[in-house]
Order: structure tokens, then sequence, then C-alpha cells
């Protein structure tokens, strides 16, 4: 099916062409009629699977018949780079159109944002706790708002936004269309769905989660003393060109940023402690090539999209099994193929039972050859923190116990287009391949 089947409106679908893309993913070829013809829409869709364009599209089709000058669709997200991703992918969906939109989130200044909302940008991309912080005052109303879009409302759930959720709700207008979509669907989720959605049509929710068929899997079983040293040897023998590595808290990450770096290893890191500027500038050195490793925390990749990134590794096992299909699912986008490798200490073979249940598939167990796995751990200098996880409660986890600050989730932005590594445009991967947009 392509894409002019959808009867999109011609400067869409010149927009489509112009990013090489001519036959939609399954998300998009499921979601974008019910959501034309006007109808809620309940949607499991994961990371990767095209679902950003299953929703801008049909919106910005609507958009380019109506009067102009207020906005008219709300996109809620729960991370910075997320937001800032899905109006890059928007902005590139709707190049030939007079369609205008903005991020709206924490850490960044008030003022570009209020005057979007002011000067009335046709859709707004937010955070939950920013939109409350304008929702505050005189000039944050959205009172001719005709479209709504939850995005990644399970990883809302985890990061403890589904109070400001509903306190975003009261200041929408009750009559509109809302797209719901979630990678899971918990009972919270359901419950949230249901106060929501009017008559949704709905798209594979009996799907289970699961890393996407392009991934190849392995697990590295290694001492936890020796997993820096470990990966810097993944890292030098050749076999890896790029790589996002997973810690589970913010020092982990940037212990392992410094290690890597005495290595002579280009290497940035990304998580909730560094300022805008420093992540934006991270993530565009590791799109551009700059960087040949980018090690971050959970939250903060949310929104961390680049075109044909080969390797994802988990450095900690992460500490649920939706966490390790989100991170995975960094590669092998909308269709594509990517390996993922897990380094696990002994410590932790009782989060990697979970994952391994929960994907009902035993991963290959893996050794890097000529690495000493027998290496005895040195001493620590004085003074210096132990080299190990922090306890499951500590700051840092994919799963926080307290709702973030109110700048509405993980901090940073998305970064600019790099000439070796661009941002992956819609369709989750390069032009040539012929698929669908994101």
């Amino acid at each position: 099916m392509p894409f002019n089947s959808f009867q999109l409106h011609p400067n869409l679908l010149a927009g489509i062409k112009d990013l090489g893309f001519t036959r939609p993913t399954p998300i998009q070829t499921d979601a974008i009629p019910p959501a034309l013809a006007g109808r809620d829409l309940l949607a499991c869709a994961t990371t990767g699977s095209g679902k950003t364009a299953a929703f801008l599209l049909p919106i910005l089709h609507k958009l380019m018949t109506e009067r102009r000058g207020t906005t008219r669709a709300l996109v809620l997200t729960p991370t910075r780079e997320l937001a800032a991703q899905i109006v890059a992918d928007l902005t590139d969906l709707a190049t030939h159109t007079p369609l205008t939109a903005a991020a709206v989130f924490g850490g960044v200044g008030m003022g570009p944002q209020e005057h979007a909302f002011r000067v009335g940008v046709d859709v707004i991309v937010g955070t939950p706790g920013r939109l409350l912080d304008h929702f505050r005052a005189s000039y944050g109303k959205l009172s001719g708002l005709k479209y709504l879009v939850l995005d990644e409302a399970d990883r809302m759930l985890d990061m403890g936004f589904l109070p400001d959720i509903r306190r975003v709700l009261r200041h929408l207008p009750a009559r509109r269309q809302t797209l719901f979509f979630s990678a899971t669907m918990p009972s919270a989720i359901g419950e949230l769905a249901r106060e929501m959605l009017r008559d949704p049509a709905t798209i594979n929710l009996e799907r289970k989660a699961a890393p996407a068929v392009g991934i190849t899997q392995a697990v590295y079983p290694v001492p936890q003393h020796l997993k820096s040293k470990l990966l810097s040897e993944l890292l030098t023998r050749g076999e890896i060109d790029d790589a996002l590595v997973f810690t589970r808290t913010k020092h982990r990450a940037d212990k392992l940023m410094r290690f890597l770096a005495q290595q002579n290893i280009a290497v940035e890191r990304i998580h909730g402690n560094r300022s805008q500027n420093q992540r934006t500038e991270a993530l565009s050195g590791f799109k551009s090539g700059k960087y040949r490793v980018l090690v971050a925390t959970d939250i903060a990749a949310r929104g961390i999209d680049v075109t044909e990134l080969g390797h994802v590794i988990n450095f900690d096992v992460p500490a649920a099994p939706e966490d390790y299909i989100h991170r995975v699912g960094r590669t092998a986008r909308a269709e594509a193929v990517g390996t993922a490798f897990t380094l696990v200490a002994p410590e932790e073979q009782t989060e990697l039972a979970d994952i391994e249940k929960a994907i009902q598939k035993r991963l290959p167990r893996v050794t890097l050859p000529g690495f000493n796995y027998d290496a005895v751990k040195e001493a620590p200098a004085p003074g210096s923190r132990p080299d190990r996880p922090e306890h499951r409660g500590g700051h840092g986890y994919g799963r926080p116990r307290t709702r973030p600050n109110q700048g509405g989730g993980s901090h940073g932005g998305g970064g600019s287009h790099g000439p070796r590594r661009q941002t992956r445009a819609p369709g989750g991967h390069a032009p040539a391949r012929g698929r669908g947009p994101r």
C-alpha cells in the first residue's frame, strides 16, 4: 500500500516523497485511516515502529484545511529529547506546508515558548510539567484545541506523570480527537485511556512487548569489576563502529565515560545532571560522528534517534524488562538491523532471568576471545566510590520512585543533524530502503 492511497494532502505527500519513503509501516497502515476518519485511537506501538508519523500525518492533513492562528494540536511526551525529535519529524513532513510547531519543555527559557502560545503555532509538543507552568499564566490557554496525542503513555506513568497528565487534561476542551499510544498497557494506562477516549479504534492491544525482530541480542557474562575493561576491549578491537551505552545511574555514566576517554575512545555522556547545552552538544556530536560512544541513562535517552545505529550496549542490566526492550529498540529501527549486547555480572542474574521470561527467549551467552575474565579487582583509590550498581531504590534507575522536576521529565533536547550520521528521518532508516516515515 503506497502513501498516496491514504488520500493525504498533496503537500504532505510531497514532503514524504522528499524523504524518500513510499510504503508505510504496519502501525501507519493501521492507524492513519481511522485517525483521518476522526476516530479516537488506542494503540500499542514500540519505539522504532513508525508511530510518530502514524499520528502526525492525519493531524497535519486536517490542519491544512482549517483556519490557522490558534494552536489546534497538542502532543504530550515524557521527555525533552522526545519532544524535540517529534518537532523535527513534523518539520520534515510539513516542509511544503505553512504549518508550524513548537517544543515546550523545561531546562530552557520560557520566553520563546510563551511566544508560541501567544501567536498560536499549529502544534505544540510538550512535557506535562512545563505545560502546567504555562497554564498558570494568562496566555496559557488552548481553547481552540481539536487534537490531542499521548505518546509513550506507559513511560509517563513510570516517571510519575499520571497526576500531571490529569491536570493538563483539565485545561483542554472536552470535545477533541484523542490519539493514545503506549508500548505496554498496564492497568493504570488502561484506566486513563478509558477516561480519555470515546469508542476508540484499537490497534495491537494483544501484542506482547518484545524487541524488534532485526535485533541480534547477546549476553556477556563478566565480573562487575571487569565490565569497563571488557567494554573497552569490545570497542577497540574494531568490530563496533559506534555504540549507545546504557548505565543505571548518572554516577556510573560519568565514571564509565572517564574510563573510556582514558582509553582514547571518543565518548560523551547524557543524563539528568547535564545542562541543556551539554546534552544537546553530546547528542549532536554523537550523530555527527565526533563521538563514537554515547553513554546514557534510561530516562535521558528517551528520544535519542540516530540513523543506522549499529550497537546498543547495556553496561548494566536494566531493572525491568520493559526498560530492556526500550533500550535495545534504539537500534534496528523500523525493520532495519542492529546488535544489542548486555554485560551481566553474577549479581544481575535475577534481572536477566526476568528479561528472558518477558521476551520468551534465552539470550545466547558469549565470551570475548583472549580477554582475562579472571583478573583480580584492583584496590580502589582512597576516598573513591565503589564500582558497583547503586541500590535499586537509588536515584537514576529507569523507574524512579519520586516524580522528576516540573521541567517535564528528563533533561536535554534534540541535537542538530550531523554530516556522517543524520537524525533518523521519520521512516526510521535511510530513504533508500523505501519504507515509510516514523
